[in-house]
């Protein structure tokens, strides 16, 4: 039996772990719904570290100081799993790439870490660091899902729509992303970073109101930045601009997502 230790259970993970068990793999975790303690199986998780097939990090890096606990806690036994060929990924995002005003990106792009620009550098040098360590990152856009999509935001009444027009983004289906990570697992894929993103970058008001015509709900107001209010975090999300290419994930691990567009994606959740 195979075994995969992931760092961080979170949405995207725990649908990782869930297609892998049903593989037959055998997959502990840290994280509330893990198995294991970050910090109280410290000599338990060290232990897997050293004996398991693969590692998977979801945990993105710490808020306040910017470091990623997962490198800084287990960084040497990581090395040493390294070194003798385990398979090492690392759940990152194409925020790395900072704004780029709507052109296209791919894993040749130079991250804001490698430009010294950006606002989540914490995140791009959590990546570069994956990187250096031989990891699969996967560069991740907005993901959606089950539970987490537009419909539930259209159902909740939290639905925007902001009038910024030239504005994209990528998204991808939190199934497209587990069907990917496992392809680069199941194949053993070269070490480096990887973009899963959907086919079809577009604005998030396209999709909300694809929402609402679904729900049979009417559309939310369309509202300048100014009169939306948000706060730090999403302002911040509406300031970046780009389009994720996915075309080196299609070449090298031969994945197609099974949601292409938003539209399939959306219309599956109903």
């Amino acid at each position: 039996m195979s075994h995969l230790l992931i760092f961080g259970l979170g949405y995207t993970a725990a649908r990782i772990k869930a297609a892998l068990e049903a593989k037959g793999w055998r997959v502990d975790a840290t994280g509330r719904a893990g198995n294991l303690a970050f910090d109280a199986d410290f000599e338990a998780i060290r232990s897997i570290i050293g004996t398991c097939d693969a590692i998977l990090s979801s945990v993105p890096p710490e808020r306040v100081t910017g470091g990623d606990d997962v490198l800084l806690t287990y960084g040497g036994a990581l090395e040493a799993a390294a070194r003798k060929g385990t398979w090492i990924g690392y759940l990152s995002s194409t925020g790395v790439y900072g704004d780029q005003a709507g052109a296209w990106v791919d894993e040749a792009t130079p991250t804001i870490a490698e430009t010294g620009a950006g606002r989540r550098n914490a995140r791009a040098e959590a990546d570069l660091a994956w990187l250096r360590l031989g990891a699969r990152v996967f560069r991740l856009p907005g993901i959606y899902g089950p539970g987490r999509s537009a419909l539930d935001r259209v159902r909740a009444g939290q639905a925007r729509r902001i009038d910024l027009p030239g504005q994209v983004f990528s998204r991808v289906h939190v199934d497209d992303i587990a069907s990917g990570v496992i392809a680069a697992l199941e194949q053993n894929a070269p070490a480096g970073a990887y973009n899963l993103g959907d086919d079809f970058p577009c604005s998030g008001n396209e999709v909300t109101e694809h929402a609402c015509r679904l729900l049979g709900l009417p559309l939310p107001p369309l509202e300048t930045l100014e009169e939306a209010n948000l706060s730090e975090m999403a302002r911040g999300f509406y300031m970046e601009n780009r389009r994720v290419a996915n075309g080196k994930a299609k070449r090298v691990l031969g994945w197609e997502p099974n949601y292409p567009t938003y539209v399939e994606g959306l219309e599956g959740l109903v």
